[in-house]
């Protein structure tokens, strides 16, 4: 049985790459949908090869040239680091018809060599986007929905989504096969999802030796969830050295798994504080190595705020890189405890954006935006305080709020 389709915010500037590049490169976490997108837009047009099979990759690692011969342009390689050598012969191709659009169409799932592969060997000759999990625009059929603060139409956001529901959906997570099928079970979904992770995209990474101690690392990480991560920390907890953590940390930041989130710094005259926050990149990913089953128990218990952070952070990145967008997010903290959780820069203007967990807003929640546009000056723009309720009210000048369901 065929997965239903859900249509992606990429769609749009996937189309315009492919008709002004002669390669493109997709990349993303396995199962974010790359593969079913290439096919769903260039299915017809263009020839499928998986490079995951260890026969079509012997011969694309050891004779690429006669590889190419057999899967002539177009052509969609999926999983094209498992054969980063084939690159340079791409290249030739390429340049033997270099005005022609659209040739090659890749896809990848770690971000390691295979971004540094590619943009050495198809300098100029490749567009290279990401496909995230999908945004909860696209699983409310609204993938063309901008961010608050852009300019928008009015438009209608129809609020679907109880406070159980949505506990539910953040539980579940945004990963395509799940958001299809919803009988599914997400814990063992998650289960099998990291255990595919360990085997296909860690143990061939020369950093990682032990996976039962990587994977102990991932939890580690998801309980220290949207806090200050002190790296020496967490090496004392797991028995590794600070620069194990930091060659792990840089291994799950490249395979698209968190979302290392640094300071913003101004010149301010106050000291800021200096160390990053790690996030999930999909709250699905949380709370199943947090040990969270329950909806209730993951909306009232110690990893809420933890939840309701990851899944606005995840939002926001998702919306624009689907958009090719590289998303500029920090957050701020001053050594004087004021705190915005993300700072979007946006146009040359900042963001500030609050997340709290109580679904009755109130003005005392506004302090820190408050305090930031204070502190910031005219760069500042209004910032949102988003909760998982219903009510939009302004709380100050500087502050509104907004349902996580209108985000």
């Amino acid at each position: 049985m065929n997965t239903p389709y859900i249509k992606r915010s990429l769609e749009a500037v996937l189309m315009r790459a492919v008709s002004q590049f002669p390669a493109v490169l997709v990349s993303g976490p396995r199962q974010s949908g790359k593969t079913t997108l290439l096919r769903r837009l260039f299915g017809d047009s263009h020839r499928y090869v998986s490079l995951e099979s260890p026969d079509i990759r012997a011969l694309a690692t050891e004779d690429p040239r006669s590889f190419l011969e057999t899967y002539p342009s177009p052509v969609i390689f999926d999983e094209a680091q498992y054969a980063p050598e084939l690159f340079f012969y791409i290249k030739e191709k390429i340049d033997a018809n270099r005005h022609r659009k659209g040739q090659f169409l890749l896809t990848g799932s770690q971000n390691l060599a295979l971004t540094e592969k590619v943009t050495e060997s198809l300098a100029g000759r490749v567009a290279v986007l990401r496909l995230l999990p999908l945004s909860r625009r696209e699983m409310d059929a609204m993938p063309g929905l901008p961010l608050p603060w852009e300019p928008r139409e009015e438009v209608s956001v129809k609020n679907s989504w109880s406070f159980a529901k949505l506990w539910e959906g953040l539980l579940r997570g945004g990963y395509p096969e799940l958001a299809a099928w919803p009988e599914m079970d997400e814990f063992l979904w998650h289960g099998g999802y990291i255990q595919t992770y360990l085997e296909r995209d860690v143990r061939s990474l020369r950093y990682v030796g032990d996976l039962a101690l990587y994977q102990k690392f991932l939890q580690v990480l998801a309980a220290r969830s949207g806090q200050l991560l002190n790296l020496t920390d967490v090496s004392r907890n797991l028995g590794v050295s600070v620069n194990t953590v930091k060659a792990w940390l840089s291994v799950l930041e490249a395979t698209y798994q968190v979302i290392v989130l640094q300071p913003y710094f101004s010149n301010v005259g106050k000291r800021l504080v200096k160390t990053p926050k790690v996030y999930f990149t999909d709250t699905g990913t949380l709370c199943y190595l947090a040990g969270l089953k329950d909806p209730q128990h993951a909306a009232s218990g110690p990893m809420g705020g933890a939840i309701m952070e990851t899944a606005v952070l995840s939002e926001i990145v998702k919306t624009l890189t689907h958009r090719g967008e590289i998303p500029r997010i920090f957050f701020w903290r001053t050594m004087a405890g004021n705190e915005v959780d993300f700072v979007v820069e946006t146009g040359g203007r900042l963001v500030p954006v609050e997340v709290k967990l109580s679904a009755t807003p109130r003005q005392i929640m506004a302090r820190s935006i408050n305090v930031f546009c204070e502190e910031i000056g005219e760069a500042a723009m209004p910032g949102y305080v988003v909760h998982p309720g219903e009510m939009c009210l302004p709380l100050s000048p500087d502050a509104v709020t907004l349902p996580l369901t209108q985000l």
